[in-house]
């Protein structure tokens, strides 16, 4: 933020903001690596540390030759293929420039002035941000000690006001998950006309073997909308594209307060690329290499005497409280750039297995001294 007083010459500003913003949290992206001689790596944000798929890149820059013009505003084609994906009809997707942007339609879409939304704490940092920055009530339930969502705290938590619950699965920063059975019995308990958004930003990380049936869940409930993301397994957090699988009523309303063009032309040609069949069984290789390096470090860290939420995303998560900080300049001192969350905890990316292998280094050192 610029200072005034090294403008003089600046009129003054009268203007009136609203109220909401006063106390409105700001988003902190992952810190970025320090340029003072040490060779670090930079885990401290949730992105792939693999570059897209040549086939994917190749689109994106294609797609630069009609820069001139304005994307395809319906983005019929990546609509389509996604529909065909998912099951639903094209007009049940809704895109935007990531899932944090849809997400910020869908509070747009449903949630007004005083209205709660309810969500697991500590959860996705912009669910709050979203929520009080358009005039909503953000109501933040605890996690367990485990760091799962206290499920049954946050279904006592909706009351007449509730108009949208957010479920972060494998939940961000954290990493456990939810099970279908523990969805259901959470629906089960929420009013029809309360909309419940899965949010799998990390999916793809999740074993398959015991992945959450959302595809069937969806069947079943008029009040769920599924979130999904290019940004991470698939590289492209950089072009920014996500989207919806949404409920037709629901789906058009997303429609009507999402920013036109939102998603831009490279964007489109490199998510649809990704859909390509060659594409994702390319990508399913990265998902299972990123699997298997979770496990080796989380099994590392449990042979040091760590006790670690049971993480599905492709991150770890160390709940140091208010030791968080310390143990994040600790690494940076040592190359490596964590995510330290306040007095929360600490998240570090999976990422290259040399960077694994650092990660591995640090926290044997800090917890042997």
């Amino acid at each position: 933020m610029s200072d005034p007083a090294a403008h003089p010459d600046q009129p003054a500003e009268t203007i009136r903001l609203r109220p909401a913003l006063e106390n409105l949290p700001a988003y902190i992206a992952g810190k970025p690596a320090a340029d003072d001689g040490i060779h670090r790596y930079k885990v401290s944000s949730n992105e792939s540390h693999l570059p897209p798929i040549p086939s994917v890149r190749d689109a994106a820059v294609a797609a630069m030759e009609s820069s001139n013009r304005y994307p395809d505003a319906s983005a019929q084609q990546l609509r389509a293929a996604l529909g065909q994906k998912h099951g639903v009809d094209p007009a049940q997707i809704a895109l935007s420039t990531g899932s944090v942007a849809v997400s910020g339609d869908l509070v747009r879409a449903v949630v007004g002035e005083g209205d709660e939304v309810v969500f697991a704490w500590r959860s996705f940092e912009a669910y709050p941000i979203l929520v009080g920055s358009h005039g909503g009530t953000p109501v933040p339930v605890p996690l367990t000690a485990a760091g799962d969502h206290d499920l049954e705290a946050m279904a006592a938590a909706v009351t007449e006001r509730t108009r949208l619950v957010l479920l972060c699965t494998p939940n961000n920063p954290t990493g456990p998950s939810l099970s279908t059975e523990q969805v259901e019995d959470f629906l089960a308990r929420v009013p029809e006309d309360v909309v419940v958004a899965i949010d799998e930003a990390y999916r793809e990380f999740h074993d398959p073997a015991t992945v959450l049936g959302t595809a069937g869940i969806f069947r079943r409930h008029g009040n769920v909308v599924l979130l999904r993301t290019f940004s991470k397994l698939q590289g492209l957090a950089g072009l920014r594209i996500g989207y919806a699988v949404a409920h037709p009523r629901l789906a058009r309303a997303l429609g009507q307060v999402t920013v036109p063009f939102g998603a831009g032309a490279p964007a489109q040609a490199a998510a649809l690329a990704s859909l390509a069949p060659e594409a994702a069984e390319e990508l399913e290789r990265r998902a299972e290499r990123i699997r298997s390096e979770r496990s080796r470090v989380m099994a590392g860290l449990r042979e040091q005497g760590w006790e670690l939420p049971a993480s599905q995303g492709n991150f770890v998560y160390f709940p140091l409280g208010e030791r968080s900080g310390e143990f994040a300049e600790f690494a940076d001192a040592r190359g490596l750039v964590l995510r330290a969350y306040g007095t929360d905890g600490v998240r570090a990316t999976i990422a290259e297995e040399e960077a694994n292998d650092r990660l591995l280094a640090i926290a044997g050192e800090w917890i042997a001294g």
